[in-house]
């Protein structure tokens, strides 16, 4: 296989109770911007990366319980240039924390937190560039 072919993670995507609010917040506090809107409502958000964040709104199925380890996609995370500095940023906007900061696996310093409508994300500081063997 060409090793050009999958070049990764293009969106992950929330479905949320509030379509603009959730955007917005991640705007605000998180420095995505908004890119493109469908009319369902959905929003294309782009980071400063050029990665993509899709917000979609909800349906009316019950939220499962989650924890870290909940088989299926568990988090997202964000990588921070000085997760000192992203804390107290987040700090700042009153964000949920999900746990003390502690080492990343991999290599690296991470901590969890949570968007308004309680999704798991994670603040990550990993040494660069990442080396394959």
């Amino acid at each position: 296989m060409d090793e050009t072919l999958f070049r990764g993670v293009d969106h992950p995507a929330v479905a949320a109770d509030d379509v603009e609010k959730l955007a917005d917040w991640y705007c605000t506090v998180l420095g995505y911007k908004k890119w493109f809107k469908h009319e369902k409502p959905v929003w294309m958000l782009v980071a400063p990366d050029n990665t993509l964040l899709e917000i979609m709104p909800k349906d009316d199925t019950d939220r499962p319980i989650r924890t870290t380890w909940t088989p299926g996609w568990s988090h997202v995370a964000l990588r921070v240039t000085d997760i000192e500095q992203a804390i107290s940023w987040l700090d700042q906007h009153g964000v949920t924390w999900g746990g003390e900061q502690t080492n990343a696996i991999g290599g690296g310093q991470v901590r969890n937190f949570f968007d308004p409508d309680g999704n798991m994300l994670q603040i990550l500081e990993r040494p660069l560039p990442i080396t394959t063997p």
